[in-house]
């Protein structure tokens, strides 16, 4: 098996009808990395792979549409679950929120917490990861994941002050945010439109380009349209459910 992203959820900053928010499943040959957990994507999750799957979660910033489903896991785990501590890659802010959401109860040891910060990297599995500051309003980290001569890399949240270049030469399947059409942008944004996403991952040579994190209620085939020509290329918007091979 190569390495593969399965959307559990795409709906961004609020989840629209029967969506989930932001989550993935990031697989390979012998690992599976849930990649954010936004509110419903635990649900959809164990339609594909059970919490005793999982070899470890990445939380890529504190904002609640990319996280809040991380409590039900540690309450699945601590409370239901026969499986060693869950590794956890997460900033200190998210980290800080979620021990606040467990209240007088320690996450450790049912997450076992690993803080990460830009320009550090992490071995999960046959999976080799690393993390890039985005520019957004909390500390917001996009990762690049490489495994078996292929690589793959998320925006997570940003700005257009970051691009898919700081992850480095070589992206087979970009995964870019786009919250709005441009002509809807207003600046400065925490977030791409369509355009800006498609335009960025041209100039940093990434191969294949998906779109994900569209407002409900979003005109999809306008958003494909303003970022595929910005990318010169076809550009998908992604589909709760549906596997893409990178």
């Amino acid at each position: 098996m190569g390495l593969s992203i399965t959307v559990l959820g795409c709906s961004g900053s609020y989840s629209g009808p029967g969506l989930a928010c932001t989550g993935y499943l990031v697989e390979s040959g012998t690992t599976r990395v849930w990649l954010d957990a936004g509110p419903g994507t635990l649900a959809n999750l164990q339609r594909h792979r059970q919490l005793t799957e999982i070899d470890a979660i990445v939380v890529t910033h504190e904002h609640p549409d990319h996280w809040l489903d991380l409590a039900m896991a540690y309450i699945a785990c601590h409370y239901f679950l026969d499986r060693a501590p869950m590794p956890v890659y997460g900033t200190a802010g998210t980290r800080a929120l979620a021990q606040a959401l467990a209240g007088a109860h320690d996450l450790a040891p049912t997450i076992d917490w690993h803080v990460i910060s830009d320009g550090d990297s992490a071995t999960v599995g046959d999976q080799q990861w690393r993390f890039s500051q985005t520019d957004h309003p909390v500390e917001t980290l996009a990762p690049r994941v490489d495994c078996g001569g292929r690589s793959f890399a998320f925006s997570a949240d940003t700005g257009d002050g970051w691009s898919f270049a700081s992850l480095g030469e070589g992206i087979d399947l970009a995964l870019c945010e786009a919250t709005y059409l441009h002509e809807d942008l207003v600046e400065p944004s925490p977030h791409l439109s369509a355009l800006q996403a498609g335009t960025m991952a041209a100039e940093a040579g990434v191969e294949r380009l998906l779109l994900t994190h569209l407002a409900p209620g979003s005109d999809a085939a306008a958003f494909g349209r303003e970022a595929t020509e910005a990318f010169g290329a076809p550009v998908d918007l992604v589909e709760v459910d549906r596997s893409y091979e990178v």
